[in-house]
């Protein structure tokens, strides 16, 4: 803001201009005060000027007693999880009273680098929903999988100066900080010399490490597995995101460490959410409703969804409606059994009502983001799986998240070693194929509880690197789903006696596509109900978000990248024999 646009505010806020707006007869959600009253609201230019008055306004709107909520601000979450570009992302979030996001785009940059910064910080501008970047740490995530680009600290320095990127993103590289890598400390040195946050990814650390960790000045975490741990990182003067996601979803869990005395430490987020739970069952205001549901005072579960975040993010012209503050706020019938957003405003606009955007936000090409799929030396051979022992390491999939357990079985084999899938054991095939050097590199491990009978799925969705992975009972029909997604430059794909059951094109880098909320959705419900009924998987989990954190190797236990099975808690490659 500057000195004219302030002059025309304090103009305004002392009535010697008319206002643009005047909602009446609201009850404002006051999350300094922690209290509700009642008031009419003066906006001019996009942001408030005051309240109850005799001041002038060329417009009028009845909020007819409803409450008038800030709009909430998604402290972390990754665009790219909704399968949504951002513009589409934009028309599906804030008719849900979202108004912010902090969002974190390494999915996009470990497929395409800077070009997908680049795409990320023009798709996402000049859209009802603001937009924020944090510039990703840990491209790759770690140095055990191959993706499309390595960001270095000389790459934060080429984007950290931009004025909506807030900091460097989630420090998942937690061994990098504690043993002081010179590399790490670079990246953080160029947000420590502009004074902007660092997101954290610190999963059950703990002592010293999470002494080291906080020593670093990072100052969020959104991995948190229980109310001892989220207190302990408070503590240690950090802020602990409540996050409810589709795969991930803590809220409830997390709830019990919430009190009067430290709730200005937690925030929301989604992290990862994916289109039907948007749909369904709303974004931020989800994580909000359930909290409160709970038991949580609702004035406090809505500051810990605005105002909690602009402070930490320091986003000063928002999170709160007074005087001074973008005008981003929802109406709602009430807030005491949850929150219901009925008609959205962003900047004093009314941009949604009952659920649905009123007009389509701006898109934008993209450009040099599309068509990334480079696979070479690619066979149904590349599927074998040879084993020296029946007893071998299995990937054990716990419904709820996306940490594994590392298993055992005893397993069948053929002559020559093969494993041979056994129809009386819920043990399948897992296979991940690089994809964007054409390397040749591929990996293949054991899985259980997936619970597919017969058939193969295939994504290029598979955090962190976004190489292809797949899971099935047999070589021809895995094989087949990863020709798919090779032929369609990306998506997610089902197969099932060398027939193709549904697929999901996902163009823009193998992540997201410019269809609405609704067109995916409607693709996803029926491969969903293709997934449950024909191929029998788990209706304990998502049958693609579950495969998409099967290569992520910095979260416990045993996980697959293109380089073989790899034990997160010793951090190393290990055997798929015992």
């Amino acid at each position: 803001m500057n000195k004219a646009q302030v002059k025309i505010l304090i103009d305004a806020a002392a009535s010697r201009i008319p206002s643009d707006l005047r909602i009446r007869n609201a009850k404002v959600v006051d999350v300094y005060n922690k209290e509700v009253f009642s008031s009419d609201v003066y906006i001019k230019d996009g942001y408030i000027v005051g309240f109850d008055g005799k001041r002038e306004a060329k417009e009028e709107f009845d909020a007819d007693g409803k409450f008038l909520v800030p709009a909430f601000i998604d402290a972390h979450c990754h665009i790219e999880s909704s399968h949504l570009s951002p513009s589409e992302f934009s028309d599906a979030v804030v008719p849900s009273g979202t108004g912010t996001v902090i969002a974190d785009p390494h999915e996009i940059c470990n497929v395409t680098g800077l070009d997908g910064m680049r795409y990320m910080l023009d798709a996402s501008k000049d859209i009802p929903l603001s937009v924020f970047l944090m510039f990703p740490s840990c491209v790759p995530a770690t140095p055990f999988e191959h993706s499309g680009a390595v960001l270095t600290s000389r790459d934060v320095k080429s984007f950290i100066d931009d004025e909506r990127v807030l900091g460097l993103g989630e420090m998942m590289n937690y061994p990098g900080v504690n043993s002081a890598d010179d590399e790490v400390l670079s990246k953080l040195d160029e947000a420590y010399r502009r004074d902007k946050i660092i997101d954290g990814h610190a999963p059950s650390i703990t002592g010293y490490a999470l002494d080291s960790y906080a020593s670093a000045s990072i100052e969020t975490d959104h991995e948190c597995e229980s109310p001892k741990e989220a207190r302990d990182k408070i503590r240690k003067g950090m802020y602990v995101m409540l996050r409810q996601g589709t795969a991930c979803q803590n809220v409830l869990q997390l709830l019990p460490a919430v009190d009067e005395k430290n709730f200005s430490r937690f925030l929301f987020c989604t992290d990862d959410r994916q289109p039907q739970s948007i749909i369904n069952e709303g974004h931020v205001s989800h994580g909000v409703n359930l909290a409160i549901r709970s038991g949580l005072d609702p004035v406090i579960a809505i500051s810990m969804a605005s105002i909690n975040a602009a402070t930490c993010y320091r986003l000063r012209d928002r999170g709160a409606i007074a005087p001074g503050k973008r005008a981003d706020f929802f109406l709602s019938s009430s807030i005491y059994d949850g929150v219901k957003p009925d008609e959205v405003f962003i900047k004093g606009k009314l941009v949604a009502k009952g659920g649905k955007i009123i007009e389509k936000a701006k898109h934008t090409e993209p450009l040099n983001v599309s068509g990334k799929m480079n696979v070479k030396d690619f066979s149904i051979e590349s599927f074998s799986l040879k084993l020296t022992s029946d007893h071998v390491r299995v990937i054990d999939i716990i419904p709820g998240g996306v940490v594994t357990g590392a298993g055992d079985a005893y397993v069948k084999r053929d002559d020559k070693g093969n494993w041979i899938h056994d129809p009386e054991a819920d043990i399948l095939k897992l296979a991940v194929i690089e994809r964007h050097h054409g390397t040749g590199l591929h990996a293949t491990a054991l899985i259980r509880g997936y619970g597919m009978k017969r058939g193969a799925v295939a994504t290029s969705i598979a955090h962190d690197s976004h190489n292809i992975i797949v899971i099935g009972d047999n070589d021809e029909d895995m094989y087949l789903a990863v020709r798919k997604l090779i032929e369609i430059g990306g998506g997610i794909t089902m197969y099932k006696d060398k027939r193709e059951l549904g697929t999901h094109t996902l163009e823009i880098a193998g992540l997201m596509t410019d269809e609405s909320l609704e067109e995916v959705t409607a693709c996803l419900d029926r491969m969903h109900e293709t997934a449950e009924m024909e191929l029998h998987v788990n209706k304990d989990i998502d049958p693609f978000m579950t495969l998409c954190f099967m290569a992520l190797p910095v979260i416990p236990a045993y996980k697959l990248t293109d380089s073989g099975l790899f034990d997160v808690v010793s951090f190393s490659f290990v055997d798929n024999s015992l």
